[in-house]
């Protein structure tokens, strides 16, 4: 008896699948428009093993970004001045011609080498700098330091 149920459950499924099949009329989405950004922040943050640079707009929403290593440089590499340099012309080239960015507010961050070469492949990419901003964080006296370094 237990083996009718079963069998009974099988034939409804295997009509049920060939209904599920059937097509359903093509749904319609808009096309997201294009968001247009004049003006916008460049954030560079300068590590001594990486450079970061994220274009945002003024609210600070990220409209691109690009890092030493995500251009294509590996290991110490990274943190040389040349792979900063590469890594603004990434951004600031999808800013400009996928959002029509053309001024900028550049906003410093860090110790890194990357920090002069970044904002000069800005101002060659094609992008008005308004202002050079220096924002690393310096403590009052805060943390206590870690030891000093014996090599």
């Amino acid at each position: 008896m237990a083996k009718e149920p079963k069998d009974a459950a099988a034939t409804p499924a295997a009509g049920a699948a060939p209904a599920k099949s059937a097509k359903r009329k093509k749904e319609f989405r808009k096309k997201r428009e294009k968001r247009v950004v004049p003006h916008g922040i460049v954030c560079i943050q300068a590590t001594f093993n990486n450079t970061m640079i994220t274009l945002t707009d003024p609210d600070g929403r990220a409209v691109s970004w690009a890092t030493a290593g995500s251009v294509g440089f590996k290991g110490s590499r990274k943190g040389t001045p040349y792979a900063a340099q590469q890594a603004a012309m990434t951004a600031a080239g999808v800013a400009r011609d996928q959002y029509g960015m053309k001024s900028v507010e550049v906003r410093v961050k860090g110790p890194g080498a990357g920090r002069e070469s970044a904002v000069r492949a800005l101002a060659t990419s094609g992008l008005h700098i308004n202002a050079i901003k220096d924002v690393t964080p310096v403590p009052h006296n805060g943390c206590r330091p870690p030891k000093r370094r014996r090599v």
